[in-house]
């Protein structure tokens, strides 16, 4: 007999050992639990954060929108210099509820600090913060015996003269209500303003509550923030958060019950070693004929999942096409150069330009084409990967994506939109940090995706919804409200406004007859396009047949407007762009406006009549923005019918927004719509006319024309293609940005100086290239 080891037996030390093994790993798994559970907890605490200062900022925003629509109110400021309180307290509560009290405070302060602990130091604090900042601000202050949320907002009368701070008091219940019961258990949660807690939930966690200030959630035009945090928990091994060490306790604990099985298994193991023997031995029975059966399934199955695999693999992913992204937006055929591979990694190649500039939220909305909520998605899930926490307000014109840049103070946003393209086309316009993505910016994306420069991280990007419907109509109705009836047919062409446009200028005070407002991404009954006059017959019959006053007509994704009369008359974008530029040099002398190389010659004349400095521009809608930005013009049109307000909007351009402040412009004239249109200077002129060319091919083109081209006599502008300009008319030629096509238009003060301007350019097309067929 062999001596035992330490006074036992070999057989005995195997338990021992098994139950040490048990205990380190029972250990392990609990020590894995305890940083499983800290670190969800941590989770949890920052989605809550991340939900609250979701229920709130609506709250305030819309408070603050109220404020600054204020200081737009031409109303107000005459009121005031009236010093009619009583209707100046009217206009400040139209579509304001919730209002408490309403006080206009002089500007100079004198009465405020007077006495300010009469006045109340906080009251004070909030006005004096407005007038430092000039926007509206907001604050809980404690006023008439009570804590009340207010809001104070300093109004300039047209001059610039500062007429007073409006002061409105409103219950402070509802900002409060949802930090209530919002923390996890064993987290702290707390709404502060400044040094002082608002509203918080387990505020008997002192240590937590000193440290919560990181990763505060702010909100703009306060000083008020969400703060939240959890107990500190370490990442473990491996940065697994608990994971790593409950897989070694797992592992101890298997190792334990094989030291346990070790005698037993090593007794069946010599056991089995001789049946195995005599089996072989033996010869094998024949197999019966229902196991051959299943063995033939069997057989035949993983025969099939070999040619699968073998035979047929996965789809080949669609190659990055560097022509879908143009100058000012991506645009492609979905199927032929885009996909959702390829929206996906647009998606993160956005998120990867807004994290290098510091902006975290994005808004992203889509048309109603049949491709859109796939490529919606796939851009989505591109944005989340880059970490981007995204807003989906689900399908939306275009202009309300630029909307909820400023409405949800992202400052960024992507319209996922074909436009006014036919229906298998797709894209994306793009707002990062306020800047609407145009020339390089958008041949960075594609540097950035073929290179592989794109952010991946840690975890991806809260995704949350919301329907800004009512805040769009409602900031626009707040406003815009015509002085007497129109009767007004709207034609959307089955595109997206028309969810939004008969709604909006209904709201307004017009009266709407909807013409194809059904969203349909097929567009069954002619193409969304208001520039192509033959998309607009069956508005021009229809507004005859109930002789309303006008007909309006929206693209595919409702940032371009188009204007027919009763009598049948199409009103070019540049006589709307007259119209709109002589009532906003009304109130603002000296102004000024930008248009397009595409528009009459008699706009900038007009222009310059009425007070204002004309530029003319480069075509895109991104390029014209850049420009307004850097101008700071007040307004801005194209001849394809985009129109961009700063005055009293955002700057962006808006179709449906266009349409509610020519309505206003109509209905506050005593002469019909017709006779305000013949008010304005008019030439013969041709429609935008196109030449369908290979894809890439116009710039090309344009590029050889310039080269070549000499016009005798004329003033010659290449800012965009090729303008020329005689006294009597002008011509151009331009490569389009968003189709594969020349773009031409023609302008003259007779039909005689029409003929003679086509001719002169038919001659210098030709010369570049004979074989082109001209449309005119």
């Amino acid at each position: 007999m062999k001596p035992s080891m330490g006074g036992l037996k070999p057989g005995g030390i195997l338990p021992v050992i098994a139950i040490l093994l048990a205990l380190a790993g029972a250990w392990q798994i609990w020590n894995g639990w305890k940083l499983h559970s800290t670190n969800a907890l941590n989770r949890e605490t920052e989605d809550a954060r991340r939900r609250v200062a979701a229920e709130i900022e609506p709250i305030l925003e819309k408070l603050l929108d109220h404020g600054e629509s204020l200081r737009q109110r031409a109303a107000l400021s005459t009121a005031l210099q009236r010093q009619d309180i009583n209707a100046a307290k009217d206009v400040v509560s139209q579509g304001w509820s919730g209002i408490e009290a309403t006080e206009f405070i002089p500007p100079d302060l004198t009465v405020p600090y007077a006495d300010p602990e009469a006045f109340g130091y906080g009251k004070l604090g909030v006005i004096e913060r407005a007038l430092q900042d000039d926007r509206a601000h907001a604050a809980v202050v404690k006023d008439a015996g009570k804590k009340v949320l207010a809001v104070a907002v300093p109004v300039q009368a047209q001059d610039g003269q500062l007429l007073t701070v409006v002061y409105v008091r409103t219950a402070l219940a509802p900002l409060l209500a949802p930090v209530k019961d919002s923390a996890p258990s064993g987290a702290y949660l707390s709404l502060r303003q400044g040094n002082h807690n608002l509203a918080e939930e387990n505020g008997n966690l002192k240590e937590l509550k000193i440290r919560a200030e990181a990763g505060a959630i702010e909100f703009a035009g306060t000083t008020m923030r969400v703060v939240a945090t959890s107990p500190l928990a370490a990442e473990g091994l491996g940065g697994l958060r608990g994971t790593a060490e409950m897989g070694i306790g797992g592992l101890l604990l298997l190792l334990a019950g094989g030291v346990l099985l070790f005698p037993r298994l090593r007794r069946g193991g010599a056991a089995a070693q001789e049946a195995v023997a005599t089996a072989q031995a033996a010869p094998a029975p024949a197999p019966t004929m229902a196991q051959q059966l299943q063995q033939g399934e069997t057989d035949h199955a993983a025969s099939a999942a070999a040619k699968v695999t073998i035979e047929q693999p996965a789809a080949p992913k669609l190659s990055l096409d560097r022509s879908i992204f143009r100058a000012y937006d991506i645009r492609g055929v979905v199927g032929s150069s885009l996909d959702v591979a390829i929206a996906r990694m647009i998606g993160q190649a956005i998120g990867s330009v807004m994290a290098e500039k510091g902006q975290r939220s994005i808004v992203v909305g889509r048309d109603g084409r049949l491709s859109s909520p796939t490529i919606s998605a796939a851009l989505i899930e591109g944005l989340r990967k880059a970490g981007r926490e995204v807003i989906d307000i689900g399908e939306v014109p275009t202009p309300v994506v630029y909307f909820g840049c400023f409405h949800l103070r992202t400052g960024c946003g992507v319209s996922v939109t074909g436009s006014h393209n036919p229906p298998d086309y797709n894209g994306f316009k793009i707002v990062v940090d306020g800047e609407t993505l145009a020339g390089d910016a958008i041949q960075e994306l594609y540097a950035r995706i073929s290179e592989n420069r794109l952010l991946r991280a840690d975890a991806p990007g809260n995704l949350s919804s919301r329907d800004i419907k009512a805040d769009y109509i409602n900031r626009i109705s707040g406003d815009v409200q015509i002085e007497r009836k129109l009767r007004v047919v709207v034609d959307c062409g089955s595109g997206v406004a028309g969810g939004f446009a008969p709604e909006l200028l209904e709201s307004i005070g017009a009266e709407v007859e909807p013409l194809f407002c059904e969203v349909d991404g097929s567009f069954p009954h002619h193409h969304p396009d208001p520039s192509d006059p033959a998309n607009l017959k069956d508005l021009v019959s229809v507004v005859q047949r109930i002789n309303a006053d006008i007909g309006l007509a929206f693209d595919g994704d409702g940032d371009r407007l188009g204007v027919v009369t009763r009598a049948g008359e199409l009103i070019y974008p540049d006589r709307l762009l007259m119209l709109f530029a002589a009532d906003v040099l009304e109130r603002n002398p000296g102004a000024c406006v930008i248009y397009d190389v595409k528009c009459t010659g008699h706009l900038a004349t007009h222009i310059l009549r009425h007070g204002g400095s004309p530029l003319m521009w480069k075509t895109g809608h991104s390029l014209i923005k850049a420009k307004m930005k850097e101008t700071e013009a007040e307004l801005a049109g194209e001849m394809s019918g985009h129109f961009f307000f700063r005055e009293r909007w955002y700057g962006f351009d808006d179709g449906m927004y266009a349409a509610a402040r020519l309505l206003e412009i109509l209905a506050a004239s005593p002469d019909e719509p017709e006779a305000v249109f013949a008010s304005l200077p008019q030439s013969v002129s041709t429609p935008e006319l196109k030449i369908p060319v290979q894809e890439g091919e116009q710039h090309a083109f344009v590029e050889r024309f310039v080269a070549q081209a000499r016009f005798e006599g004329a003033r010659i502008a290449t800012v965009d293609g090729l303008r020329a300009d005689w006294p009597d008319g002008w011509g151009l030629v331009r490569a389009s940005n968003t189709t594969p096509v020349l773009v031409l238009r023609f302008d003259a003060k007779d039909a005689a100086a029409l003929q003679r301007v086509q001719a002169l350019f038919r001659e210098q097309l030709l010369a570049v290239d004979p074989g082109l067929a001209l449309p005119f």
